[in-house]
């Protein structure tokens, strides 16, 4: 198997009965994936064996038998989907990921594996753990990203009908991290980011606030990979957008295709080119969707942005809205300490980004709820 940390995502879902789930203010793009059917609660003892046996060959180097407290459930059974799988990739459609196979295979989902882990105390509780592969490092953490962004900012749910909110957040953060981090160990590979997600400066920037588009950034087509950062001063919001190509020729390319949009103005003196662009609505109501503007320009190889965060105009209403707008001048400011950032050489590997003194999580971290 073609094996790197970033080509995989796990998702983890602790259940024990009824649906519980905690919300964020956040408009939601692409929800997370439904709760999976509640399974039977393993009693006392059911980890005294050590756990199930892990069958996959291809993936049971990549699953602890046993942590923190849980188990691989013993009368549980892994499924494994598409390449080296027992069941098809049009199957994990209807039994895995329900409504939600399109947007998995949009990023080049390859393979899924799906099994969960029980309580050893015999509490009931039960962690599902869907892996998933990709054809490729950029769909997986574009995957990755899509799901901490815009749906559960953690990636992870918990569910249990016998405790109160605090518990749930109490039991789910000690288990799910339990269980996450050892996953995340045990995956193979780098855990290098992509020279887009890489250049996004990290201060102000929004704890892993990193939306990652393999091809068409911001819904421009073929402006290739590009990262988008969510960043936040006091009650001050705004986005930044990076696109990385390997020549300058190839960035010049991209960024005809986003002047070329309606709307766009040319901006003298700034950088090797800029432009000021109106964005196109990610919302399904786009009729009555705000203006989201950006400030994009290019220096060399690196396309920069700097505009609007939909989220709050989203939100804002009337004079409201106006005011949560990112101004000019701040626009110009921002822009200026993009354009400062050294460019990583043409041509260069993945990895070099980092000498421009940004930083991102790695992929496999532990996401965190803000």
């Amino acid at each position: 198997m073609k094996a790197a940390s970033r080509l995989l995502v796990a998702s983890l879902v602790l259940s024990a009965g009824a649906s519980s789930s905690c919300k964020d203010d956040k408009p939601k793009d692409t929800p997370p994936p439904p709760p999976p059917p509640p399974v039977a609660s393993a009693k006392a003892g059911a980890c005294t064996s050590g756990g199930g046996e892990l069958t996959d060959p291809v993936s049971a180097a990549f699953f602890p038998k046993a942590a923190g407290g849980y188990c691989v459930d013993p009368q549980g059974e892994i499924k494994t989907y598409g390449e080296k799988g027992k069941l098809s990739m049009d199957e994990v459609c209807t039994t895995a990921f329900d409504g939600e196979c399109e947007v998995y295979k949009k990023f080049g989902l390859k393979r899924v594996v799906s099994l969960h882990y029980v309580d050893g105390s015999g509490k009931g509780g039960t962690v599902e753990v869907n892996l998933s592969q990709f054809a490729d490092v950029p769909g997986a953490y574009g995957m990755y990203t899509l799901r901490v962004v815009a749906g559960d900012p953690a990636e992870l749910q918990y569910v249990n009908e016998n405790e109160s909110p605090e518990q749930l957040a109490k039991s789910s953060e000690a288990i799910l991290g339990t269980i996450g981090k050892e996953l995340g160990q045990r995956l193979p590979g780098a855990t290098t980011l992509p020279p887009a997600a890489q250049m996004l400066p990290a201060e102000k920037r929004v704890s892993n606030g990193i939306v990652y588009h393999p091809k068409d950034v911001l819904g421009w087509n073929a402006t290739g990979p590009g990262a988008v950062g969510f960043y936040k001063d006091g009650d001050r919001r705004w986005r930044v957008l990076a696109i990385v190509k390997d020549d300058a020729e190839q960035a010049k390319d991209a960024f005809k295709t986003i002047k070329a949009k309606p709307g766009t103005l040319p901006i003298p003196n700034t950088g090797d080119e800029a432009a000021h662009v109106v964005l196109p609505s990610a919302g399904e109501d786009k009729a009555s969707a705000p203006k989201v503007e950006m400030l994009v320009a290019r220096k060399g190889n690196v396309v920069w942005g700097v505009g609007d965060e939909e989220y709050v105009l989203r939100a804002a209403t009337g004079p409201d809205r106006e005011k949560a707008r990112l101004t000019k001048d701040d626009a110009v400011a921002k822009m200026k300490e993009l354009l400062a950032i050294p460019a990583p050489p043409a041509g260069a590997p993945a990895g070099s980004a980092a000498k421009a003194g940004t930083s991102a999580a790695p992929a496999t971290s532990a996401p965190k709820k803000k």
